[in-house]
């Protein structure tokens, strides 16, 4: 499968589970998209995760000047507070729109779960055709000795009780925003 065709599917496949699904150039780019969806969406608060320091004072900038605050490192006391959180993704599976995070940093868990709206960031060059394509590193992982936490994320929470009424947002986000961030040569 073409690299392109690799992107569409999974834009498709995510959409299809009521993502948002966005092509990003530059991770400053999913910065000035979190910051304005939170805005539109009448959030006070950012908390990002797997930044570079000077992209954490880059995005703390635009935080500021949009009026939002970005929240600091531990998340705990912030558990109530957390409108959106933004996340480098580790890998996406094309054919169930999945996203594949590494969740072990209790940071990340809190981040993604306690979220309203959660802000992935899936480099295209992750985006694998199915499952079976990100074996060989799922092995390489549960070969470590440590304790490791991978989440994988098909859309936004939802849930639906015995009468089959469906809940948005009730074990997680209400919404899942993909940015699948197209990698350049400088």
């Amino acid at each position: 499968m073409q690299h392109p065709d690799i992107i569409q599917l999974m834009k498709e496949k995510a959409e299809a589970v009521q993502a948002v699904v966005s092509k990003i150039i530059r991770i400053e780019d999913a910065f000035h998209y979190t910051v304005d969806l939170t805005r539109k969406q009448g959030g006070q608060t950012v908390v990002a995760t797997g930044l570079k320091t000077k992209e954490r004072d880059l995005l703390r900038k635009q935080c500021q000047t949009a009026g939002l605050k970005l929240l600091e490192f531990p998340l705990r006391p912030y558990a109530d507070e957390i409108h959106t959180a933004l996340t480098p993704v580790d890998w996406g599976i094309a054919e169930t729109g999945t996203l594949v995070l590494d969740s072990t940093p209790e940071d990340v868990r809190i981040a993604t779960t306690l979220a309203e709206t959660h802000v992935a960031v899936l480099p295209a060059s992750k985006i694998k055709p199915d499952s079976a394509g990100i074996e060989n590193e799922l092995n390489v992982i549960l070969k470590t000795d440590a304790s490791l936490y991978y989440a994988f994320i098909t859309g936004a929470s939802r849930t639906a009780d015995i009468e089959r009424v469906l809940a948005i947002g009730v074990h997680g986000p209400q919404e899942l925003h993909i940015l699948i961030m197209e990698e350049y040569q400088e």
